[in-house]
């Protein structure tokens, strides 16, 4: 038989529990567990450090653009100068890209002078190869000079160490010191020396005897 005997507990009232329960503050940002957290970040050391270095790089970035900016036209002056001397290079690259070779072939025309100077001009059977010669020499000259090569050949000139190159010293009733003679002509490149004539000299007044 079932024990009908046992006592029966009254229903538990949960209003009243919840009455007498301790009240719960909800969190919020200015809770103490809140102000605690963010005090220990705030005072952690590795931070402090790291803001630091921010700040200082910021710093350095802040004056190498300030700097950078200072010195753009300076650069830009740079490059234009190395971009004339470039040019100016190439220019003179193009104008005496001869220089050898014409000093080279200088030998072969004076052989031509010399030959017009020593043929005898009076003997009619050497006339066709003087003529010849003649013809030969002048297209010779007429195709260097189309390539900005000019010959040194005044007399009565006064003498210039810079295209002179002085044999001797003679009597002369030019002035002194200046081009008597032209032993050998001397010729230039673009107005740049290739070689010097070679002259005779008028003496000094008081060097005549």
């Amino acid at each position: 038989m079932k024990n009908d005997n046992k006592k029966q507990h009254p229903p538990i009232d949960k209003t009243v529990e919840e009455k007498n329960a301790p009240a719960i503050e909800p969190l919020t940002k200015d809770s103490p567990k809140d102000n605690v957290a963010e005090d220990s970040v705030t005072d952690d050391p590795r931070i402090t450090t790291l803001e630091a270095k921010l700040a200082a790089l910021e710093t350095e970035l802040a004056e190498a653009q300030k700097k950078e900016k200072e010195s753009e036209p300076r650069h830009q002056a740079e490059i234009a100068n190395i971009r004339h001397r470039t040019q100016n290079d190439i220019e003179k690259a193009h104008k005496f890209a001869l220089d050898k070779f014409t000093t080279a072939l200088l030998p072969t025309l004076d052989n031509l002078e010399k030959a017009l100077e020593t043929a005898d001009h009076a003997n009619p059977a050497l006339a066709a190869m003087i003529k010849g010669v003649e013809l030969t020499l002048k297209s010779f000259q007429d195709t260097i000079k189309k390539f900005g090569i000019e010959s040194i050949a005044d007399t009565n000139v006064p003498l210039d160490p810079n295209l002179h190159q002085a044999m001797t010293l003679v009597d002369s009733e030019y002035q002194p010191n200046h081009v008597v003679t032209v032993m050998q002509k001397g010729y230039k490149l673009n107005g740049r020396l290739l070689r010097p004539a070679m002259v005779t000299v008028s003496k000094d007044g008081k060097e005549k005897t």
